[in-house]
């Protein structure tokens, strides 16, 4: 009866199941490409096609600050795992003493000067019955899986980080010619209306509204530069460099295409996302101290013996006759100790519910986020389709406007807004594209980016329902 109380004490158990299975989408509400590959590739970014993403995301790897931080904490969660561990071995300490004696006075004569030699050796372990210190382990060694997840979501953030950045960029050096080319052409066109103010064939309103318009176009230069070296310097800071002397070199956003991909059943997410793994296991670990606070409560058991030689003489400090020995069992059961125990286990307790709840929410934001970046990425493409023929159109308008009033059968008005629109659309289109791409990039990083955590690890076991 003794030994099953023990093994039943000793038993670990499972980790409470914070989903169940009617609260799970049997699939995503959005469309979802038939032909399209399912779930990304862990270098999801090579998909895309450009080669200067491929190698800032590579540089980013390397140098990134926010990833040598997580890297950082893997180790210091291993260390703490190994300092943890210690309590399920024996400790054993040796130690040399010199002991020196004297006396003054009266009395001396009652005690002899005296001089000697203690070589001792000490040992002790704790039986760990009851399984706090396996608890304590498991909790260890679950934050250390936690803090493997935490890494792997960061470099998957720092990848999808490096990327939006960098279409940035490239989406505001697109705008920035956009600008320079609409300030080219009405610049083209002010030269026409200052020959004909010269002849006297147009009033001086027309030159000075086409004066305005080419001011008001160069204000947005500042800005949108402004903005492109912020970009810039942005990246930099991903890569781990400093911004001083760093750039990249002039792609456009056409070049990057933005590849199709599909997202499989939500029950599968749950096992592709670091973020929802991480939580798991700090889930699995607040278990894990629940189980400890829990074996607490039971007599903590150790085993403690000690041995050594004491001489008066260094040289027969190794004999046989020197040498004494002690060994003992002791128990420790804490009969009050003003409610610190129930008090941890209650807190333990609270901690557990606590991540049961963090980890449902991580889930639920998991499918928002595939949700969202589905309809960005549909109706990106759908408005830049819509934009690419306005702009068309706009071209063709504008051109025929200026062809008119070169040849006076339309005024001046009829150009600028036809060249309005055409340069509204035309910057529109670029910042359509850039969501449209930067949307794909926030799907890579909704699935996952290709990373599967593996099964043995798992502690939460979700069912369709």
């Amino acid at each position: 009866m003794l030994l099953l109380a023990i093994i039943l004490a000793g038993c670990t158990t499972p980790v409470p199941q914070a989903l169940p299975p009617s609260i799970l989408p049997a699939q995503f509400a959005s469309a979802i490409p038939s032909s399209a590959k399912i779930w990304p590739d862990t270098e999801w970014w090579k998909s895309f096609g450009d080669p200067q993403l491929t190698s800032l995301i590579e540089d980013a790897e390397r140098n990134n600050g926010d990833l040598g931080v997580a890297a950082a904490r893997v180790l210091e969660a291993k260390a703490q795992s190994g300092v943890v561990r210690s309590a399920l071995l024996p400790g054993v300490s040796a130690g040399i003493n010199r002991i020196n004696g004297d006396c003054s006075g009266q009395s001396c004569d009652q005690f002899a000067s005296s001089q000697a030699y203690d070589l001792n050796f000490s040992a002790s372990y704790q039986l760990d019955f009851w399984g706090l210190a396996r608890s304590n382990l498991r909790a260890a060694n679950e934050q250390l899986k936690s803090a493997r997840f935490a890494q792997q979501s960061v470099a998957l953030t720092v990848a999808s980080n490096v990327a939006r950045e960098y279409m940035s960029v490239l989406a505001l050096r697109g705008r920035i010619a956009i600008v320079n080319e609409n300030i080219t052409a009405i610049n083209s066109i002010l030269d026409l209306i200052k020959l004909r103010v010269e002849v006297g064939a147009v009033s001086h309103l027309d030159l000075a509204s086409e004066q305005a318009q080419v001011e008001s176009v160069e204000a947005q230069l500042p800005q949108l530069e402004t903005a492109e070296r912020k970009a810039v310097f942005t990246l930099a800071v991903l890569l781990g460099k400093p911004p001083e002397g760093f750039d990249v070199q002039d792609a456009t956003l056409d070049e990057i295409k933005p590849p199709q991909v599909s997202v499989g059943l939500p029950l599968s997410l749950l096992s592709r996302r670091p973020d929802i793994a991480a939580v798991e296991a700090q889930l699995a670990a607040a278990h894990a101290n629940v189980d400890a606070a829990r074996a607490a409560f039971l007599p903590q058991i150790s085993l403690t013996g000690s041995g050594g030689f004491i001489s008066n003489a260094v040289g027969t400090l190794m004999q046989g006759s020197n040498f004494g020995y002690n060994y003992g069992v002791n128990l420790l059961e804490a009969i009050f100790d003003g409610g610190k125990l129930r008090a941890q286990k209650h807190l333990t307790e609270a901690t557990e519910q606590e991540y049961i709840v963090r980890y449902r929410t991580a889930v639920y934001s998991a499918f928002a986020d595939v949700e969202t970046a589905l309809i960005d990425t549909r109706n990106t493409a759908k408005q830049q389709e819509h934009l690419e023929r306005e702009v068309i159109a706009a071209r063709e308008a504008f051109t025929i406007s200026q062809l008119q009033y070169r040849q006076g059968v339309a005024d001046l008005l009829t150009v600028l807004q036809a060249q309005q629109t055409l340069f509204s659309a035309e910057d529109q289109l670029v910042q359509v594209m850039l969501a449209n791409r930067q949307a794909s990039v926030t799907l890579f990083l909704a699935l996952g980016g290709g990373w599967v955590e593996n099964q043995n690890e798992q502690t939460q076991f979700p069912a369709q329902s």
